[in-house]
């Protein structure tokens, strides 16, 4: 990684389909409680809880000025409607919303998100000006056919082509090959740092060069410092989020590196 006197890293847990908002409390109080007494100085933490608990988690924050931000996990790229089931942009900002995870390899694969609408909801998210994770990554098949840079190159482009400088400046991309999520096998040091390259090349065509790059697939406080090395920002966490001691040593890993880049 290059030495950056201004350089932050990024971890964001994605809670997933778990913790009713009782769970969602506790555990963001945990969090709370150890950054305060253990604070961070290079590294900015985000955690996406279920819609359900957003109005919870948003309150300890407010209350405890806990340092975290709060992501949703999806948006709907129609501002109102017909939609049911869904929830818009303009509900989850008034939430307190600052960050929206788009595309997550398990809406394409469970949910059919397709490209298309990747990229419909992309464009909601920024130009409503929230900052978008845009997630991308290749399922095995793809990854052993050896064709998962020109996989991800084509999920970036169709997704980033349509924006201005301005909203592009907003985007975070997320690599997530979809083999390592929730699988516990994570990619190894080499194929992390090989496919950061590859991204960081394609954005940098796009005009995002210096674009946050985040890593996700089975991360955990054991290959955390491991992987921060190979080219990335940071990570986005899923199992391993669901509990504040785990979550807060994978923070802690990406913080120790940035705090040796000053």
């Amino acid at each position: 990684m290059e030495r950056m006197s201004d350089a932050r890293g990024l971890v964001v847990g994605n809670w997933k389909m778990n913790l009713d908002f009782v769970e969602a409390v506790h555990l963001i109080q945990q969090i709370g409680v150890v950054l305060r007494h253990q604070p961070v100085g290079h590294t900015d933490v985000v955690v996406a809880p279920p819609f359900v608990d957003l109005r919870s988690v948003s309150s300890v924050l407010e209350a405890d000025r806990v340092p975290v931000t709060m992501a949703a996990q999806h948006v709907n790229a129609y501002d109102a409607g017909a939609h049911t089931g869904e929830i818009s942009l303009a509900q989850l900002t008034r939430l307190g919303v600052t960050q929206v995870i788009v595309g997550h390899s398990e809406r394409r694969t469970l949910y059919a998100m397709s490209d298309d609408v990747v990229r419909a909801t992309l464009l909601t998210v920024v130009r409503g000006g929230l900052r978008a994770i845009l997630c991308v990554g290749e399922d095995l098949e793809v990854r052993n056919a050896m064709e998962h840079d020109a996989f991800v190159a084509g999920q970036l482009r169709h997704a980033l082509e349509p924006l201005t400088p301005v909203q592009r400046s907003l985007v975070t991309i997320a690599y997530e090959p979809r083999w390592a999520i929730g699988t516990g096998r994570s990619a190894t040091s080499d194929e992390v740092r090989a496919i950061s390259a590859h991204v960081r090349l394609v954005a940098t065509e796009l005009g995002m060069e210096g674009a946050p790059l985040l890593y996700g697939g089975s991360v955990s406080p054991e290959n955390a410092a491991e992987l921060i090395g190979q080219g990335v920002n940071g990570f986005l966490v899923g199992g391993a989020s669901l509990k504040a001691d785990s979550f807060l040593a994978i923070v802690r890993a990406v913080d120790d590196c940035y705090a040796e880049l000053r």
